[in-house]
């Protein structure tokens, strides 16, 4: 099997829903173009394109890419909740390592409604919902509340795992200051504003513990990059370019997703320790070897799960990770340099490929003020609710 490498990336700016007069396939242009400039590869060369989305109509990866050129390459629709993004990069990757393509261009977008992102319910039947599962674990537990689902069931999460290891209300409120204030550096974020833990602590509440600081908004937006072969590569010049994806895994709920009627493993704990260990097995790497981290914090619980899946600290300590500075800059890590999606925003289909485009910038040394000093490795964790969960890592070739 050949080996895969993404040559050039692009996204937009994230931008709070109905504040830009765009539409997703305006966002798709502007982002698919500028992945294959940064590549400096014509789209007629591109041979398939992986397109991802969550609410949009059908075709609409089609209606995206026709503003890149009507050439007639297939263009595959893909919807997988919140790791829609990094699904797209998956499938472009495994064209490419299987030799059905030399050059593919995965990509990402959403145009979002203001407001709490609802529960995958549609009308609000949860019977017919696909995470209803999901869904009756938490309420069997804890009840049904009139908060928005999504954030019912990650702060009942928080709540768990405070109640199980002793992690605090400031500990859940300092991922949100460290996003926030490395986002204060990303000119695509769409927030760029510094919170203390106080501030943040002060915030409305959206779920208890979880506020408002501490919650990915809704966005507009798109990502995009162009993953090719090594004899693309080589042809092409583009070895400068070129970072390797030297694993990758996608992992869907378990039975230990459910089996403990525990919410911490409803919304995808067991998920993302079991993809985060098929991707250091296939890379050789570990986490060890990592530098820099962009990993799925769409509530700040989520964060501190995700320390522990990926086995950045044992079962229960991420809270003190999170406080001890071992994820910001001069610490063991850097986690979401970006802002993350508390912070950059959380347009649900570009958010795996804008965390790609990140690590991409990080590992050239293209990253400006928030560069990570001597990143050679990264490593990228996505996932959806419902579930799919991908772990990807990625080496300066």
């Amino acid at each position: 099997m050949g080996k895969a490498y993404v040559v050039g990336v692009g996204m937009t700016k994230f931008e709070k829903p109905e504040t830009r007069d765009w539409q997703y396939w305006d966002m798709a242009e502007e982002a698919g173009t500028a992945a294959l400039s940064d590549a400096g590869v014509p789209y007629a060369r591109v041979e398939q394109a992986a397109v991802g989305y969550c609410f949009q109509a059908s075709t609409a990866g089609q209606r995206a890419a026709y503003e890149l050129g009507l050439t007639g390459v297939p263009v595959y629709n893909l919807n997988n909740n919140c790791a829609t993004g990094s699904t797209a990069l998956m499938v472009a990757r495994q064209f490419v390592e299987g030799g059905t393509a030399d050059c593919v261009l995965a990509l990402g977008f959403e145009k979002m409604a203001r407001g709490a992102l609802g529960g995958g319910s549609g009308a609000g039947d949860f019977k017919t919902s696909p995470v209803a599962r999901h869904y009756g674990i938490m309420a069997a537990a804890h009840g049904f509340e009139t908060s928005p689902p999504t954030a019912q069931i990650f702060g009942n999460a928080a709540r768990e795992h405070m109640e199980r290891y002793g992690t605090t209300e400031v500990q859940l409120a300092a991922v949100g200051a460290k996003n926030h204030q490395h986002s204060v550096n990303n000119p695509n974020a769409q927030f760029q504003d510094v919170y203390t833990v106080d501030e943040i602590l002060a915030a409305k509440t959206v779920h208890r513990p979880l506020t408002k600081l501490q919650c990915s908004p809704t966005s507009d937006g798109a990502a995009a990059a162009v993953v090719v072969s090594e004899r693309f590569v080589d042809e092409h010049g583009l070895r400068d370019r070129a970072v390797e994806i030297a694993g990758q895994a996608m992992t869907t709920d378990t039975e230990e997703s459910f089996a403990s009627g525990s919410c911490i493993d409803a919304v995808g704990r067991p998920m993302s320790r079991a993809a985060a260990r098929l991707a250091y097995e296939r890379s050789g790497l570990g986490i060890e070897d990592v530098d820099v981290v962009e990993l799925h914090d769409c509530f700040s619980i989520n964060e501190l799960l995700t320390y522990e899946a990926l086995g950045m600290c044992e079962e229960g300590a991420s809270g003190k990770l999170v406080q001890s500075g071992a994820t910001t800059y001069g610490g063991r890590w850097v986690v979401n340099p970006s802002g993350g999606l508390i912070s950059k925003g959380h347009p649900l289909g570009a958010t795996g490929l804008a965390q790609a485009a990140e690590l991409v910038w990080q590992l050239r040394g293209e990253a400006g003020a928030r560069q990570v000093a001597g990143a050679r490795v990264g490593l990228a964790h996505n996932i959806g609710l419902g579930g799919a969960a991908v772990v990807t890592l990625l080496r300066k070739a």
